[in-house]
């Protein structure tokens, strides 16, 4: 059901997709908005989905149930590994024809295989957020049985207080993985102004120095998960050091409830962006809704055009989202899980306040 779903609102052959691309030719702005407003609606099923999936299984078997349930996704693994490599295999395939100045011919037939690549991908990633929802769902009841946690009273102050602490974890990583990318996107831009102002590459007086572009990259890649890699591992540990495994439990709970959220619209959101450029720049259809007031003809939407400016603001936009922001809430929830667990012990033998 998940990739039955991902696929309606990521894939080009449905309207979801199709009604964003249109959207194009008012501009970037109703891009965006109805852009972040299908990724929003797509997360409606699926987690119904893994709602259901949980309450069977609990209702059965308990957390052994759940723990099941996930490795039943898990066994999905082979299968969502593959698809997810499909995409960035097409990707590069039309980057390598474009630069070896093959015929246009090919780069069409790349595009129409990328964009099939960013449906697969998004249905790859679907997998993995249900399945790392379900297996840090697991881990928690193991953290739970370990830290001698009956139950959590959501009526407490510091475990309802700690569960909005924790729904505010994947924002603020969200926030520290995107900001990287743009901050990174900002160096890369500047180096390459830098390199193109005499204009020796253009007329071929000189090559581009790749190697400096790679430093860049690679360097704040690095760099800049430092900060994100801390928020991972030091919440559980600052707030069950300070307030004990209670307080732990509801930061956890809010982790995984928002978390799944996050990474389930993000996902979907960009792959449905990158697809409606997809969908301009193949210049074989006109919009549905929208006429030219001169002529009163229906737009065909093409490349070089104010229509896909906007849909190559969208994709812009959308890359961080399901490339960096969307895919690293699940190390994100499980990370926080098992660092959790390890520490369970610890945290109900040894804690700052009694609250």
């Amino acid at each position: 059901m998940i990739g039955y779903v991902t696929e309606i609102y990521t894939s080009a052959s449905y309207s979801p997709v199709q009604n964003l691309a249109e959207a194009c030719c008012m501009g970037a702005a109703p891009n965006i908005i109805l852009g972040l407003a299908l990724g929003y609606f797509s997360c409606i099923i699926p987690i119904f989905c893994i709602a259901i999936t949980i309450y069977v299984s609990f209702h059965f078997a308990g957390m052994y149930g759940v723990a099941l349930s996930a490795l039943g996704m898990l066994g999905c693994l082979p299968i969502a590994l593959s698809i997810d490599g499909y995409g960035p295999i097409a990707d590069n395939a039309g980057g390598i024809a474009e630069m070896s100045e093959l015929h246009p011919s090919v780069r069409e037939a790349t595009d129409k295989l990328d964009a099939a690549g960013n449906t697969t991908a998004a249905i790859g990633k679907g997998f993995a957020i249900g399945s790392a929802c379900l297996v840090s769902l697991a881990l928690f009841g193991a953290f739970c049985t370990r830290a001698g946690l009956i139950g959590l009273n959501v009526l407490s102050a510091i475990e309802f207080s700690c569960l909005l602490l924790g729904a505010m974890l994947p924002y603020a990583f969200s926030a520290l993985t995107m900001q990287a990318v743009g901050d990174a996107a900002n160096d890369m831009i500047k180096e390459i102004s830098d390199q193109f102002a005499d204009g020796k590459i253009m007329t071929g007086e000189k090559k581009p120095d790749y190697d400096r572009c790679i430093a860049i990259s690679t360097k704040a890649s690095l760099r800049m998960m430092i900060a994100p890699g801390i928020l991972v591992i030091g919440s559980p540990l600052l707030v069950g050091g300070l307030f004990g495994p209670n307080a732990v439990g509801g930061l956890l709970a809010g982790c995984i409830v928002s978390g799944v959220q996050i990474a389930f619209s993000f996902s979907n959101t960009g792959g449905a962006w990158d697809n409606a450029k997809k969908y301009v720049e193949a210049g074989e259809h006109y919009t549905k809704k929208m006429t030219d007031p001169k002529t009163g003809q229906k737009i065909l939407m093409k490349k070089k055009t104010e229509c896909h400016q906007a849909a190559v603001t969208g994709d812009t936009v959308g890359d961080p989202l399901k490339d960096t922001s969307g895919p690293s809430i699940n190390i994100l929830i499980k990370l926080s899980a098992i660092t959790s667990l390890v520490f369970g012990g610890f945290f109900k033998d040894h804690h700052a306040f009694n609250m």
